[in-house]
């Protein structure tokens, strides 16, 4: 399987949430990761930084960002010129992926943990 590098939108250090899960299973199954968040630390030995840095290597960015707190990140998202966003349970918003399909973003409304389990990720 070829590595997907996926900049996960939302990295905590709490391991009861689903970042956190996403994190470890996507280094599990061979994909590098870029973990960008507020909360200091560190998940699947990969350090959290803040969303200032742009990425310019990402295939996909999975959001664990709600919709009332994206809008400030809509320049970070495109910017980073990603090859898709994948909107997790409780991320969905319209206007961003209107804003992503019209850069040439590919986008889904989906479950990063569900796609890998399955094999579709």
């Amino acid at each position: 399987m070829a590595d997907k590098k996926t900049l996960i939108l939302g990295a905590t250090p709490d391991p009861s949430r689903y970042a956190y899960l996403a994190a470890t299973r996507l280094t599990g199954r061979g994909h590098s990761i870029v973990n960008v968040g507020i909360k200091a630390g560190e998940v699947a030995g990969v350090p959290i930084e803040k969303p200032e840095t742009i990425h310019t290597d990402i295939d996909t960015i999975t959001l664990y960002v709600g919709p009332m707190n994206q809008p400030p990140l809509y320049d970070y998202i495109l910017n980073t010129k990603p090859k898709r966003i994948i909107f997790n349970p409780g991320t969905e918003n319209e206007e961003l992926r209107q804003m992503a399909r019209k850069a040439g973003i590919e986008t889904d409304y989906a479950c990063t943990l569900v796609l890998l389990s399955i094999g579709q990720y």
